[in-house]
């Protein structure tokens, strides 16, 4: 039994399981090397990640589960449990074994079939979250911006979403718990991090680099909000069940209201129709 170590990225993990088979040892724990704790009577094996080997892993996955299943595996990883290596390495040892003869990810009386789904399920719902209450402000060089917090690490899964729907426009979106963001340049998507902290919220921003018309924007979504909303149809608890109080914080229609809606006072309804008058 050994104590496996890695850089703590996927390909790190990767590495690790072809090292893990080709040694024929079993993992007491597998643990990213700024983290490690290793055991009393086990022996801490570090391993250097290859992209080569990696690659050859992740390709190689496809011989004994299908395409959902092995992306299954990476939305382990980004969950960021603690144990996501050994549920990961159990996973795969139980599909190496059935040797591709069985589908295992419909296995679901195996407790690690079942976690790994239930985990996939909970990052596909921090995606869908993410992809519907992410708020952009737009900056003086044109560049739209957003600060987002999630409890997994979903930046990886949302970036196509963005890229494909904000492709006219320059965009950031930031995860101020991890410290990284994706940065659209009208071509790319790419990974950039900040060595300043970022800003406790969107809010926190400076007002000097946010485009001028931006408080007009906020109020006029705002405004919309609050028509839209149907005051006798109020039910909080539901309101929070879809929208949990955590992503209020970088929601433009939850902020405190500078400006009060009020109707537009010389427009009104004709009685018999629903022209304005």
């Amino acid at each position: 039994m050994h104590d496996y170590t890695y850089d703590g990225s996927f390909d790190g993990l990767l590495t690790v399981l072809l090292e893990m088979y080709e040694r024929k040892t079993l993992p007491n724990s597998i643990q990213p090397a700024d983290a490690a704790q290793g055991g009393l009577f086990t022996t801490t094996v570090p391993i250097a990640t290859s992209e080569e080997k990696a690659t050859r892993v992740w390709q190689g996955l496809l011989k004994y589960m299908d395409k959902e299943a092995r992306t299954r595996l990476y939305h382990v990883f980004l969950s960021e449990r603690a144990d996501r290596e050994i549920i990961i390495c159990r996973y795969v040892q139980l599909a190496v074994q059935a040797k591709g003869r069985v589908d295992i990810s419909e296995n679901y009386t195996n407790d690690s079939v079942r976690l790994v789904a239930d985990i996939d399920k909970q990052m596909f719902r921090e995606k869908h979250r993410m992809e519907a209450f992410v708020r952009f402000e737009k900056t003086q060089d044109e560049l739209f911006h957003a600060t987002i917090e999630p409890d997994f690490d979903v930046l990886p899964l949302i970036a196509p979403h963005f890229t494909k729907r904000y492709a006219d426009q320059r965009w950031l979106i930031f995860d101020r718990r991890r410290g990284y963001g994706l940065y659209y340049d009208l071509h790319r998507t790419d990974i950039v991090q900040f060595e300043e902290k970022a800003p406790q919220r969107s809010t926190d921003v400076s007002a000097t680099v946010l485009d001028e018309r931006e408080p007009l924007f906020r109020l006029l979504w705002q405004t919309y909000f609050d028509h839209a909303n149907i005051p006798e149809r109020r039910n909080m608890k539901l309101h929070r069940r879809h929208i949990p109080l955590r992503y209020w914080r970088y929601l433009s229609e939850k902020q405190p209201r500078e400006t009060r809606f009020q109707p537009i006072k010389n427009k009104t309804l004709t009685k018999d129709s629903n022209q304005l008058q």
